[in-house]
């Protein structure tokens, strides 16, 4: 029904184009259909609401005729595009990037006159904070007044007292500001604070780095994290929190995800990282008890036994075995076959 009422509503040869349009509008209205007339020009908006007004009775061959005339229009039609710029942007989300999505958007909203303020209402309160902080008292004034009364108050509460006092003075003069000026606000305040960068890198910094790590050698992993330490330990928590080796797994791996793992890790390398592991002592033997643990008993005598046959294990091969079997966990848990516990949880 979209494609398209303002076809038959445009002004052509006969003015009855409106009456038919009118006629296929009372019928889909009456059988329950919701049409978009809000998309059409207003002007023909109007034109339609007149046109019902005057409609009265249609014989039914009068209709059968008109009703042909519009299917055979909608048979002739391949292609429906989107009929705005937000459409568009919407049919194009996920498929270009954000930041170009919001360079069209602000150039949408200048060309079109759009309301700029949604922009910058909805940023939570600890993003409006710098607004209240830098710019003229007059401003922020603006921006309170603009605000819901509750986030109002909370942003005030965030402030100095002195200078919530001058803004909050401030808003007793804003009666007489005009509305174009307000809207002049909105846009500068838009421009500058309603749109953050789109970020180059999706994940963050500590996250990227722990991923690279988790794939490192442990004498490269543990000089790096040391000279972290040293230099930045906020970061090199954050770090530490993304990094997931084998001797992690009682912490990062629930026990009722165990069985579902070991079904997905090669039986050399699970034999090869156990035995390893139990050579090792400390955290090592103790993540390997809890894979063995919390795995049938049928199953983990059979682990047992193969270990035992297996001997002793090179280090570069009980490092190999044992980030295969962390990459198998870490694909599982990206698949959404199992949760990984936040290291935040500690």
């Amino acid at each position: 029904m979209q494609t398209d009422l303002s076809d038959i509503t445009a002004d052509g040869p006969a003015s009855d184009r409106r009456r038919k349009a009118a006629m296929i509008v009372q019928f889909a209205l009456s059988e329950g259909q919701q049409l978009p007339l809000d998309r059409l020009p207003q002007r023909l908006q109007i034109a339609l609401a007149r046109e019902l007004s005057h409609l009265r009775l249609v014989d039914r061959a009068t209709f059968e005729g008109v009703a042909d005339e519009f299917t055979t229009q909608l048979q002739g039609t391949a292609l429906s595009a989107p009929r705005s710029l937000d459409e568009a942007l919407q049919l194009l989300d996920g498929k270009i990037s954000a930041e170009a999505i919001d360079l069209l958007r602000e150039e949408n909203a200048r060309q079109t006159g759009a309301d700029p303020w949604p922009r910058v209402l909805v940023l939570p309160c600890d993003e409006l904070k710098p607004i209240m902080e830098s710019e003229s008292v007059e401003v922020c004034a603006v921006v309170l007044s603009k605000l819901p009364v509750s986030k109002a108050a909370e942003l005030l509460g965030m402030l100095p007292g002195e200078r919530a006092r001058r803004i909050t003075y401030a808003v007793s003069r804003t009666h007489g500001v005009s509305p174009a000026a307000v809207v002049r606000i909105g846009e500068a305040l838009a421009e500058t604070y309603g749109r953050a960068p789109a970020p180059a890198f999706a994940e963050k910094a500590g996250r990227r780095l722990g991923a690279i790590l988790n794939s490192s050698q442990p004498a490269t992993r543990d000089e790096v994290m040391q000279s972290l330490r040293e230099q930045d330990p906020d970061f090199a928590e954050e770090v530490r929190k993304a990094i997931f080796t084998f001797n992690d797994l009682p912490r990062r791996l629930r026990k009722e995800d165990v069985a579902k793992v070991i079904r997905l890790i090669d039986s050399l390398d699970l034999v090869t990282a156990v035995a390893a592991a139990k050579a090792d002592g400390g955290e090592a033997a103790l993540a390997a008890d809890y894979l063995l643990t919390n795995i049938s008993q049928r199953m983990a005598d059979q682990v047992r036994e193969e270990v035992n046959d297996r001997g002793r294990v090179k280090k570069s091969e009980a490092e190999a075995a044992q980030g295969r079997v962390v990459s198998v966990i870490r694909d599982a848990a990206d698949n959404g076959e199992v949760i990984l516990v936040s290291d935040d949880e500690d």
